[in-house]
């Protein structure tokens, strides 16, 4: 299976899901904030955090309900 890519390609694929871990890290993050704030509803923190799912958003609130 090593022999099909070669470092190059493996770095590659690793920066990229490590950036995508990223990202979607800090999205959560934002979320959690602007969830904890309480001024806006679910719908428009979807619309300044796009890359998160309502499902997503939904889980963090729920999650953040708990631990208040």
């Amino acid at each position: 299976m090593m022999t099909l890519f070669d470092d190059d390609e493996i770095l590659e694929a690793y920066m990229e899901t490590y950036t995508k871990d990223i990202k979607n890290s800090e999205a959560r993050e934002t979320a959690k904030r602007m969830i904890k704030d309480g001024e806006l509803s679910l719908d428009k923190i979807a619309q300044c955090v796009p890359s998160l799912s309502m499902d997503e958003l939904r889980a963090l609130e729920a999650e953040m309900m708990h631990m208040a």
